[in-house]
């Protein structure tokens, strides 16, 4: 009878084991290999040029064309909270929560991945040498080079995180529905600005979710 429990016992964790790498395999698939796929692919087809891909300008000149000086302030308020300069200080606020709770796995995700995702941010930028749309004079111009959008992932990478620090807790569904509509308000903002491609905001985006994952494989805050 107890080795009967003990070959029971073994048989559950061998499934139970196989589960979990099964969706670890599919999480590195589906949030890493895949955003990174599709970044590659829209660099090459980017690298080093003043146009947009087929479909960039029509929905930048889609956009545009309800701008009216009242959207203008409101765009032009609302991006500045996808600039990293802004955001930054609410993870280390985050962090420090964390710190003070001696959290030190949860603490070191939050830093780490922030600034991560600034530095890769740049290095595209640097690497790709995009310029920036100039259909129309910006109301918020921008000197930078724009693969990939900073602000989008920014904005990304803050809603990853607390997506990722609130995936056990019942409000992890209000993060995601907030954050949802976060990152669409910044992306909205830089496309009627006209100071980026929808493929930069895309680029920005799948970059986020693949380094907020990896790092999550790495450090395992939770």
């Amino acid at each position: 009878m107890a080795e009967e429990n003990i070959f029971k016992d073994q048989d559950s964790f061998r499934i139970t084991k196989n589960i979990l790498m099964s969706h670890k395999t599919l999480l590195i698939f589906l949030g890493i290999y895949l955003p990174v796929q599709i970044v590659g692919i829209l660099a090459v087809l980017v690298w080093g040029g003043d146009q947009g891909l087929l479909w960039d300008v029509p929905v930048l000149l889609a956009v545009h064309s309800l701008a009216n000086s009242r959207l203008d302030s409101i765009a032009v308020f609302l991006t500045q909270w996808g600039k990293f300069e802004n955001i930054f200080p609410i993870c280390v606020l985050i962090s420090v929560i964390f710190l003070i709770q001696k959290q030190w796995k949860k603490f070191s995700y939050v830093i780490f991945t922030a600034l991560g995702s600034a530095f890769i941010s740049h290095t595209g930028k640097v690497l790709i040498h995009r310029i920036r749309p100039h259909l129309w004079i910006s109301k918020a111009p921008e000197l930078s080079y724009a693969f990939p959008s900073g602000h989008s992932m920014t904005s990304m990478t803050l809603v990853a995180i607390l997506l990722i620090l609130s995936w056990y807790l019942p409000q992890k569904w209000l993060v995601l529905t907030l954050g949802s509509l976060y990152i669409l308000l910044i992306a909205w903002t830089r496309l009627y600005l006209g100071v980026h491609y929808p493929s930069d905001i895309i680029a920005g985006w799948m970059l986020a979710i693949a380094w907020a994952i990896t790092m999550n494989l790495i450090i395992k805050p939770i």
